[in-house]
């Protein structure tokens, strides 16, 4: 292998940009990394380059470790997507400037660089200066100084970012018509998924410090293994619905199986032969993903004539010339018992979106325009495993840990969630016993069961464990005197949210989500609504208005409040609205106390600045009383950092 990655890892303000990535490049390979911006595709370039340190982790280039060599001894050449040119050299100048620095003969540097500047088509242009050349042409300067030095490993960091279209275009043939001539091994790194598909032998797909998936180009968009690949790998229609020995279904549609994963269907192949799920046997009414692409969209006047399974009858919302091709919107009614993931609704909306492509042939044999109906059939699809939902319970043993223990098992096996319990602050045998006593009470009919040990304290054992992997939901005993501080540790350490268990009791059958309206609030609604659904709960949502004579404020979180209902709907939750009004923290308090509610759902604060997450505020409020039951803290997706605007009015 020419570049072997063996875990690395590196931390920025201790939190990790590039997460545990393993990875092996084969000789003479062209290996993309694609991601969106800071998902660590960059600092991994960097440190193959040397540019950046390690933290953990090897880099082996050729057999050799390179982890702590300085950058002129790892024999790699890198592209920056600025060019980086020296300005006061001549582009023969710029090219021969390593081979200088190598103390190359003369003779041998003028050969060499003619060669490259033949190679990159620029042969007559060497005398001339960087400022007069295209960005294409100084562009390939750049790319034949980074070959001048006969590298080991070429290394491009978006080069073709900065150029327009067709020069991107003429510059990605010359690129890979170049690799393979002189059969470099190369990695390149760019967020442009055409450009990646064009030039990839093999590409990886980060996010958030993760490689998440590698593969062939094709195999990765037609049959993806994660959510986050299927949906940023071009255009997706992903619903969830659920998957047999024989079928899938959605709602009532019913699409029949023949073929398993490592024999997906081709294009070309007709019903009754659409598709594949995941991974061998599957169980009885699995819940699973079901991806279809907008090129396996069929459309027809008639339910008859589809050459495919019908999905259903929908409007045309959008119709967008593309060239060779026209894409389409549909916009379907809700199904029951199916949730759209992309192309994502609004929230409150319960219709279904389905993007669509056809060739012009097809559009002239049934011109459609929007507000016309048609019907809807799917050709091929791809069934992925439904990830599910990831709980880390941490127990110390005391009273409030085995409360956390007891509720987190049971809202595991009706959530068919993984579970890892993580114990902490005990010793030897009497940690060891714990666990054991833990596993056996909880073991029995979850979907995973996990249990490890640390010495650290819980804050940094829970940031060590989120790093190794993600989780959905922290759950955890509250009571004793510094739970506020230890809850507020919690949520630094990772994107997760945050269950807490005062005392001992069943699972939840009636949830108060209490909201304020705005973007943070969607997160606290649709969370809460994954989580209930499982334990077959109802759910109140419920806004507080701070001045009881502000009408405009109490018809917005009303409207706010009766999409929240809509949204719990898709998600099978029986669900009431409540508007209060008062001091917040007051209002909340009074209604669990005037109902019978076994479970509390608050929406964390923004985070700062250096991204921490204060519950002094509104949450602390109501948390400083003797809260009677489990609370939920949910964390929002929405960027942290605002302009400080007393942040606990934010949320709640």
């Amino acid at each position: 292998m020419s570049i072997v990655l063996e875990h690395l890892t590196k931390r920025y303000g201790g939190h990790p940009v590039v997460n545990d990535v393993s990875l092996e490049i084969a000789d003479g390979e062209f290996f993309v990394l694609l991601g969106s911006s800071g998902s660590g595709k960059t600092t991994v370039l960097n440190m193959v380059a040397g540019l950046s340190g390690v933290d953990q982790g090897r880099i082996l280039l050729h057999g050799r470790d390179v982890t702590d060599l300085p950058t002129q001894e790892r024999r790699v050449g890198f592209v920056f997507q600025n060019y980086a040119l020296f300005q006061h050299m001549s582009v023969a100048d710029n090219v021969e400037f390593g081979m200088t620095l190598r103390k190359m003969p003369a003779a041998e540097r003028r050969r060499w660089r003619d060669e490259l500047l033949e190679l990159v088509g620029l042969v007559g242009l060497g005398q001339r200066m960087p400022r007069q050349l295209s960005g294409g042409q100084q562009q390939r300067v750049a790319l034949a100084r980074a070959l001048a030095i006969k590298p080991d490993v070429l290394l491009l960091d978006e080069p073709l970012g900065a150029l327009d279209a067709k020069i991107r275009i003429e510059l990605r043939r010359a690129l890979r018509a170049i690799q393979r001539t002189l059969g470099i091994t190369t990695i390149l790194v760019t967020h442009d998924q055409e450009e990646a598909f064009e030039l990839a032998d093999r590409l990886g797909v980060m996010s958030f410090g993760r490689l998440l998936e590698v593969g062939r180009p094709e195999a990765l968009y037609q049959r993806p293994r994660t959510e986050f690949v299927a949906t940023f790998l071009g255009t997706a229609n992903l619903l969830v619905g659920r998957c047999s020995a024989d079928a899938v279904q959605l709602g009532p549609v019913h699409i029949p199986i023949t073929r398993r994963l490592d024999s997906l269907s081709q294009p070309g192949n007709a019903w009754p032969h659409p598709g594949a799920c995941n991974g061998g046997a599957v169980r009885a009414a699995q819940r699973v993903q079901v991806l279809f692409r907008p090129e396996d969209v069929v459309l027809a006047s008639d339910p008859d004539t589809l050459a495919a399974p019908p999905f259903g009858l929908g409007q045309v919302e959008q119709v967008v010339f593309s060239g060779a091709f026209q894409r389409l919107r549909l916009r379907l009614p809700p199904l029951a018992g199916v949730r759209p993931i992309a192309p994502p609704v609004a929230f409150g909306d319960d219709t279904i979106y389905v993007e669509a492509v056809r060739e012009q042939a097809d559009v002239d044999r049934l011109p459609l325009q929007p507000g016309e109906r048609v019907w809807v059939g799917i050709r091929h699809f791809h069934a992925l495993e439904h990830p599910g939902l990831h709980f880390l319970l941490l127990t110390d043993g005391s009273p409030q840990a085995q409360a956390a223990l007891a509720l987190g098992g049971q809202l595991a096996r009706l959530a068919h969630a993984r579970a890892v319990v993580l114990g902490y602050g005990l010793q030897g045998e009497a940690m060891q016993r714990h666990l054991q006593q833990a596993k056996e009470t909880l073991g029995s009919g979850l979907a995973a069961l996990d249990v490890r040990s640390t010495d650290d304290p819980p804050a940094r054992a829970v940031q060590r464990e989120t790093e190794r992997q993600p989780y959905d939901l922290i759950i955890m005993g509250f009571g004793q005197a510094n739970s506020l501080e230890l809850a507020e540790s919690m949520l630094q350490s990772g994107e997760h949210n945050l269950l807490l268990a005062p005392r001992a009791q069943d699972a939840p059958t009636h949830a108060l989500i209490a909201v304020t309206t705005g973007e943070p609030g969607k997160d606290d609604i649709l969370f809460a609504g994954r989580l209930v659904r499982h334990v077959g709960a109802q759910a109140t949502l419920m806004s507080v208005v701070e001045q009881a004579d502000d009408p405009a404020a109490r018809q917005r979180a009303e409207r706010f409040l009766a999409d929240g209902i809509r949204s719990l709907e898709i998600l099978g939750v029986p669900a009431q609205t409540a508007v209060r009004s008062g001091v917040v923290s007051k209002a909340i308090a009074h209604e669990l106390a005037a109902n019978d509610y076994d479970l509390l759902v608050l929406g964390t604060p923004l985070a700062d600045r250096e991204g921490r997450i204060s519950l002094k505020g509104v949450v602390g409020q109501v948390m400083s009383e003797a809260i009677p039951c489990a609370t939920l803290l949910v964390r929002s997706t929405v960027s942290s950092y605002r302009e400080p605007v007393a942040i606990d009015t934010v949320r709640v």
